[in-house]
């Protein structure tokens, strides 16, 4: 079956798109090569900055008449990056996101509150219809207004929440501020969280607070946003193979790696026609699982996300993942979820990484803040093999986020 989608979608691009067309005719390689999954290899990488060299159309292989929505990234990094959809690239999307969300245990009598954002952005679209296609009841309640959030949670008995790991945080730390507990006062059993990079440490916490499921997500927008996610094992991401062709390969030379070995993630999207994506190098590092998950299910897995080409910033020759600061900083059980990570340089011009994190509540006036401070520099020491500043703060002293949380600033680019 990927065979067979794999030769259409390859020839269904060179066709209709002059963008894939040139690309293919320029590495050599004609639709007539594809024959086996093994002849992906042949064809040529596709990068995000092809979309942007083409902005906003130039990538497309129908017309705009067939288009029926677009999105849209920030564009905060250069050119936004357009992408389009036919009537039937959406449906596809919906069934892949249903049944990642079934796969998870969200049911037709579940009520979803969806709190990622409605717009250009992909999230909040994605996990609507794909709500309303298993026929859960679906709360459109978008972004922000935290107080308004938790009151319709009680209200109409919110049983599932979509939205990004730091803002789930901070709702729960609002809504003690009203005097309410998730675990005791709501209906809330599970949550779907993503859009930013998340630990594993952090999800035990926001289970501890609230008492529900936390389940992974992964999408990007050029695959159509949030399209897959863990089961109810949360055991690894399962990516329907009927759907998508992915491969794991070394960041540096391209070449394929085997199951189990870290490098970044290659998505091949089997049917997505507005906008095709083949062999898109998505920058996401993980690693691959082929064998059968403890759900049932033989589609291949990717183990939790451990950082973004992108994200990524090197101190003094060593490179950090902020997923890897977050990590580290959960193991030390005095300090909360929020932090942030400054990076600037001395007078000597050399590289300073200074992490700000709050106390615990629970901790605070309890604890020796310089002794913490130590405690939590020495744990990140051993985990990124960096020595960065660190800075304990009050409890609610940083800024908490109700979409993406910015977790790095860096001066150095300033």
């Amino acid at each position: 079956m990927q065979a067979k989608k794999l030769r259409y979608i390859v020839d269904f691009a060179y066709r209709n798109s002059e963008f894939y067309r040139k690309f293919y005719d320029q590495a050599g390689v004609k639709p007539d090569d594809i024959k086996s999954v093994d002849d992906v290899a042949k064809l040529p990488f596709v990068k995000k900055q092809y979309l942007r060299d083409t902005y906003p159309y130039g990538m497309f292989a129908v017309p705009l008449s067939q288009i029926v929505r677009l999105h849209a990234s920030s564009g905060t990094t250069g050119k936004p990056t357009v992408t389009g959809y036919t009537y039937e690239d959406l449906e596809l999307w919906s069934e892949s996101l249903a049944r990642s969300m079934y796969a998870a245990g969200v049911r037709k009598e579940d009520v979803i509150q969806n709190a990622y954002g409605y717009g250009l952005f992909t999230g909040g679209l994605g996990f609507h219809y794909a709500g309303e296609r298993l026929g859960a009841t679906v709360v459109p309640s978008s972004s922000g207004n935290t107080q308004r959030q938790i009151e319709l949670m009680l209200d109409l008995g919110t049983t599932v929440l979509c939205c990004t790991p730091s803002y789930m945080l901070y709702l729960t730390e609002y809504a003690q501020k009203m005097g309410i507990d998730i675990k005791n006062d709501t209906e809330l059993r599970m949550g779907f969280f993503g859009a930013e990079p998340w630990s594993e440490e952090t999800r035990k916490r926001i289970e501890e607070k609230t008492g529900i499921d936390a389940i992974n997500i992964y999408g990007t927008s050029e695959i159509s946003g949030p399209v897959v996610s863990e089961c109810s094992e949360k055991a690894g991401i399962h990516f329907w193979a009927d759907i998508f062709l992915i491969e794991i390969i070394d960041p540096e030379t391209g070449e394929q790696l085997g199951e189990g070995e870290s490098g970044e993630l290659v998505v091949t999207v089997l049917g997505k026609e507005g906008l095709p994506m083949i062999r898109w190098r998505t920058g996401d590092i993980t690693s691959m699982i082929l064998e059968k998950c403890d759900c049932g299910r033989w589609h291949p897995r990717i183990e939790r996300i451990t950082g973004r080409a992108d994200d990524m910033f090197i101190v003094r020759g060593v490179n950090v993942f902020p997923s890897h600061v977050e990590y580290a900083l959960m193991q030390v059980k005095e300090v909360s979820e929020h932090y942030q990570i400054i990076l600037d340089r001395d007078e000597k011009g050399l590289d300073v990484m200074t992490v700000q994190v709050e106390i615990s509540p629970g901790y605070q006036g309890k604890t020796n803040t310089d002794l913490l401070a130590s405690k939590v520099r020495e744990t990140l020491k051993s985990y990124l093999n960096v020595t960065p500043k660190v800075e304990i703060l009050e409890p609610e002293s940083l800024p908490r986020f109700e979409g993406k949380a910015k977790r790095v600033i860096d001066k150095r680019k300033v």
